[in-house]
């Protein structure tokens, strides 16, 4: 069950995961020292918009599932 949800979402869950540390990596490095970068000044929400921006990015890889409901 935990496998198949993992294959299932596994786009999503190495966005999520790549996007957080890219979104820490990009705080660390860059940043804003002064405090007046509403994303940049603070870690955590630097990490929150990178894993959303990574997961939003690696969603639009995933296939289209075709659904059949039986009317033309």
């Amino acid at each position: 069950m935990i496998k198949e949800f993992l294959i299932k979402h596994l786009l999503k869950i190495i966005g999520l995961t790549v996007g957080a540390i890219g979104g820490y990596m990009y705080y660390y490095f860059i940043g804003c020292s002064s405090g007046t970068c509403p994303i940049t000044s603070n870690p955590y929400i630097s990490i929150v918009y990178g894993a959303i921006m990574g997961y939003l990015l690696l969603d639009l890889f995933k296939k289209k599932e075709n659904k059949v409901d039986g009317s033309n």
